[in-house]
């Protein structure tokens, strides 16, 4: 079973895919729609040409000069209508173009300095928004059945975005981040250091024991009890937290001091202690 991180990984992915894929339907059918609103303006030019001069005498073509919009077309007919219909299509090219990078994470190091909200500090809410506002712009208008399914998909998805942002805050996009996740593997720490086992303690301990008297006898005879930070804080009594009393010379009986060494290191293993050492002071052909 994968753990809940893998779970929010793939999910926060998937929903980049999604992303990514609208933005390029949305790339797609804006490029279909400004060829449509071209030929629809030079048409609309040519026919106002043949009213002006008078080798047209159709009355329906004189009355589509008087139309709100150039027939076939998203244009305006007023004057500059179709300059700012062109612009509009084009800053929405520029847009996608701009997201798609955005959501394949290059160039990170150009986002976080000049785009700050598509950059991968921030998280998934500015990017929601922009695409909901792209989406607004072309539902806005009258297209066709793909530039229709596109941008209401691309609205979709950004509600979807502002709401993994909502919740996950600056921190979705480290969350779904291949580089980040790497990053967190490495750091995370070993389950096993050389031969030893050590996730957890108290089974780690007994692996330890277990493995060293097969090697060598070794007894000892702090079982009983797990041993306490103040057992040997001087108190000014003999009696020490073993119920036992010191000699004259300040030493415990019978239960001799093992140092620093390597039977110091069973016998705290043997009470449930066992430190591991730092994976920076392993060396590189440490197993892991």
């Amino acid at each position: 079973m994968l753990p809940p991180r893998a779970y929010i990984f793939i999910s926060l992915n998937g929903v980049r895919i999604l992303s990514i894929v609208a933005l390029l339907l949305v790339f797609a059918s804006n490029i279909s729609t400004l060829v449509k609103d071209v030929k629809a303006v030079n048409a609309f030019m040519e026919a106002g040409k043949a009213v002006a001069t008078g080798t047209a005498n159709n009355a329906t073509l004189e009355e589509s000069m008087d139309f709100d919009y150039i027939t076939g077309s998203t244009v305006p007919n007023q004057p500059a209508g179709a300059f700012w219909a062109v612009l509009n299509r084009l800053f929405i090219l520029g847009q996608t173009i701009v997201l798609i990078l955005s959501e394949i994470g290059w160039p990170s190091q150009f986002f976080s300095t000049y785009f700050p909200v598509l950059g991968k500090e921030f998280g998934l809410g500015a990017l929601g928004l922009i695409q909901m506002l792209i989406g607004a712009a072309i539902l806005s208008h009258r297209v066709d059945t793909f530039t229709l399914v596109a941008a209401f998909f691309l609205f979709s998805i950004g509600c979807l975005n502002v709401l993994l942002g909502l919740i996950f805050r600056e921190g979705a996009k480290s969350k779904r981040s291949v580089t980040s996740w790497r990053e967190h593997a490495k750091s995370a720490l070993p389950t096993h250091v050389g031969p030893l086992d050590v996730r957890p303690m108290v089974n780690a301990s007994t692996q330890f024991m277990s493995s060293s008297q097969k090697g060598n006898s070794f007894s000892s005879p702090f079982v009983a009890s797990p041993a306490t930070f103040v057992t040997h804080m001087h108190t000014g009594s003999t009696l020490t937290s073993h119920g036992t009393h010191l000699s004259e010379d300040g030493k415990i009986p019978e239960k001799g001091s093992f140092g620093f060494g390597r039977q110091g290191e069973k016998a705290a293993a043997m009470k449930g202690f066992l430190i591991s050492k730092p994976i920076e002071s392993l060396p590189k052909y440490a197993p892991n």
